[in-house]
């Protein structure tokens, strides 16, 4: 067993696939459309283009127990997924020199190295470096 997909909760597809891919560099993998401007968009990290695909998964907007678990991440301040970077500190300013809203700046905890950001889609997310 492997693990192939992961989706993360969207308000907004279109809003979320710019952010992802403009500013957190992820690639496009599948574009399908699905009926009711809704779409089956996936991506991939441009360091492993046949690995784990994040699904923008539109649920809070279809599914009220999604936006319900969304908002309560939010409101307490948790992350709803990470991602590994190489490092936090350079991470950190690449995405803040673009414009993207941190809620936690770089800070050490044991043997890591996180940060956390607004996706601008109604999530949390952690950025994590092994120290």
């Amino acid at each position: 067993m492997k693990i192939t997909l992961v989706s993360i909760p969207v308000r907004d597809q279109e809003k979320a696939f710019q952010f992802y891919t403009k500013k957190l560099g992820f690639i496009k993998k599948k574009d399908t459309p699905l009926g009711g401007g809704n779409r089956w968009l996936t991506l991939v990290s441009k360091d492993d283009q046949d690995g784990p695909e994040l699904l923008l998964e539109p649920g809070p907007n279809h599914f009220e127990p999604c936006k319900v678990f969304q908002e309560a991440l939010v409101e307490a301040g948790m992350p709803y997924t990470q991602f590994d970077v190489d490092s936090v500190d350079a991470e950190y300013e690449r995405l803040k020199n673009l414009g993207v809203e941190f809620s936690i700046k770089p800070s050490t905890f044991g043997t890591v190295k996180y940060a956390v950001f607004n996706d601008t889609c109604g999530n949390f997310i952690q950025i994590v470096e092994t120290i």
